[in-house]
């Protein structure tokens, strides 16, 4: 259960109130009009060379405008304003959801920009923020397979986790079957009514000691689902021809091969779907298809509690008032 507190905006109550704001220009000219001042003359005008003096411009408008402002405080008092808080509850049934992804040197292949690891992480990401009430975690597998991050609520360090993968962090080769066997292995002790896997890979099954095959009825044994990716464009690519001693890879044309017939027998034999992503839009439609295929069951409860506002607004109303009365006695005093 995840609990979501919102504030809304300031909410009026009695907004037809503020139809006593037309009342302004009438009453700034009633209030001009009570003001009498004694004509004087003089003979001459020489000793008000000076002009008038800053104490007298404030006297003419300053008592009137605090008046002013004490009727609008009472105006928006009488609106009545709250503030909303509203509190959502929400009861989610999540999707436990392993990321199985190919990390074999042919994934560096430059058909996709920057080459196809660096796109698939970054899709791979921006998947994992759309799920948000679904524990996620991550293998990788190239010759061998490891659990690179365990099912977890913590996307943020899934996110982490998924962007250090690297090519020659492992064994260089595609062993499908083992990617899939450590994804059941991370499952294993899920509770989750929907369990699933999206393995990525580029590439034809050669590694492993656990054949594609076997490891699909381990899955099948644990109900889970899996969601198989071919990465790759048609013809040839600029792909690795092999690694240096220093780590880098040498490159060249060679033709792509994905074995698209186990994908899809794995796919098909645990309930899931194959798909083909040929660029980087294609990847990222397959992982939208992916989360929407795969929803999360909600239940949202929303509570709302109101808090008055308006006893703000009569403290002003208030002050202003008081203000302008102590001016008008004090030094804006006329006889």
């Amino acid at each position: 259960m995840n609990k979501i507190k919102q504030v809304s905006n300031l909410y009026f109550v009695n907004p037809g109130a503020f139809l006593l704001l037309l009342l302004i220009p009438i009453i700034w000219m009633w209030l001009r009009k009570q003001e009498r001042f004694v004509k004087l003359r003089f003979s001459t005008l020489a000793g008000f060379s000076e002009g008038i003096s800053i104490r007298a411009k404030l006297n003419i408008w300053l008592p009137n405008t605090l008046r002013l402002l004490t009727f609008l405080m009472l105006v928006i008092a009488l609106a009545r304003p709250q503030t909303v808080f509203e509190e959502k509850v929400i009861e989610a049934e999540g999707i436990d959801i392993i990321i199985s992804m190919d990390i074999s040197s042919s994934m560096l292949s430059e058909d996709f920009k920057p080459n196809r690891l660096v796109s698939s992480q970054k899709l791979a990401a921006d998947f994992v923020d759309g799920r948000a009430y679904d524990r996620i975690g991550l293998t990788a597998f190239a010759g061998e397979s490891f659990t690179k991050c365990p099912i977890t609520t913590d996307h943020k360090i899934v996110k982490e986790f998924l962007l250090q993968l690297e090519c020659g962090q492992l064994r260089d080769g595609t062993a499908i079957g083992m990617g899939l066997a450590s994804s059941v292995k991370a499952l294993s002790k899920s509770k989750a009514k929907s369990k699933v896997i999206i393995l990525l890979t580029d590439g034809e099954n050669n590694s492993g000691y656990i054949q594609p095959m076997t490891a699909v009825e381990m899955v099948k044994a644990f109900n889970i689902k899996v969601y198989t990716i071919g990465v790759g464009s048609t013809g040839e690519a600029l792909t690795p021809m092999g690694r240096r001693a220093d780590g880098s890879y040498p490159m060249g044309y060679a033709k792509v091969v994905i074995d698209e017939d186990l994908l899809k027998d794995i796919s098909s034999k645990t309930g899931g779907k194959y798909f083909r992503a040929t660029d980087e839009n294609g990847l990222k439609k397959i992982y939208e298809e992916i989360d929407q295929l795969e929803k999360t069951k909600m239940e949202v409860e929303i509570v709302k509690r109101q808090s008055d506002q308006f006893f703000i607004f009569i403290f002003w109303a208030i002050l202003f008032l008081g203000l302008e009365i102590l001016l008008r006695n004090t030094i804006f005093r006329t006889i």
